[in-house]
């Protein structure tokens, strides 16, 4: 997952406001009335939110497992003079010698991608371990409503200039699978005609009940434990389509 679909990563999610995103996650660390000056992020991808609290003056450090995303990462920030701290690590097994850190994030349906029970509260507790003492962890998921109901066993398609795609998806029980189809343009050909790079890649999402993290998050050691739904400050209806977590130690 994530290998030749990080370079069309960014033109799939173009519509998404990572500056609203960023400053949802600040609401919640007010919310929570919480102190935040460094923040270690999970599953940062091609660092989308990353950039922005590195702008918002945050120390911040990003994690992903996938070589091609951080690669991307590196590439905008030194399109925008950056400097960012990013390192090829599985949130599942962290290996993080810093403590005491303020906050941890993980946005963008990181944990959807954690099907096993034991490896989520593997990493829920490497994370209540580095946290300070009143630090926060704040992420978020697709709930189990849009896995089912918004994506379930529908097929979406887009035709771009650029990238079109067949994403096809299977929903059984608590798994949804995503087959996805790319055609990618790589250049014109003597008669001026497009040719496109065809690949696939397969993505696999649990779709999780809010209870199933607050019982992970408590079995970690996480005793304050609030939910929140599609990007307000308000406890996630039934029809919320991402639910968002934070847990203070």
């Amino acid at each position: 997952m994530y290998g030749n679909f990080a370079a069309v990563y960014d033109f799939l999610m173009r519509d998404v406001d990572y500056k609203k995103w960023a400053e949802h996650i600040e609401s919640i660390m007010k919310k929570k009335n919480s102190e935040v000056k460094n923040i270690l992020e999970l599953a940062c991808g091609t660092g989308n939110l990353t950039i922005e609290f590195t702008k918002k003056g945050y120390d911040i450090a990003g994690i992903d497992i996938s070589v091609e995303m951080l690669e991307e990462a590196r590439k905008k920030a030194k399109r925008e003079k950056l400097e960012l701290v990013l390192l090829n690590q599985d949130m599942t097994e962290l290996d993080f010698d810093l403590y005491d850190l303020d906050c941890v994030v993980c946005g963008c349906d990181g944990y959807n991608y954690v099907l096993d029970d034991e490896k989520i509260l593997n990493s829920f507790s490497t994370v209540y371990d580095i946290l300070k003492p009143g630090g926060i962890f704040i992420f978020d998921i697709s709930s189990e409503y849009k896995l089912r109901e918004i994506l379930g066993d529908n097929t979406f398609t887009e035709v771009n200039d650029e990238v079109s795609y067949i994403w096809e998806n299977f929903t059984e029980e608590d798994i949804c699978q995503m087959d996805l189809t790319f055609f990618v343009k790589q250049k014109e050909d003597e008669f001026g005609e497009s040719l496109y790079r065809r690949f696939e890649e397969t993505h696999v999402q649990r779709a999780y009940e809010i209870y199933e993290i607050k019982d992970l998050l408590a079995s970690a050691g996480f005793d304050d434990v609030e939910a929140f739904g599609d990007f307000t400050l308000d406890s996630p209806e039934g029809d919320s389509e991402r639910i968002f977590f934070a847990a203070k130690k």
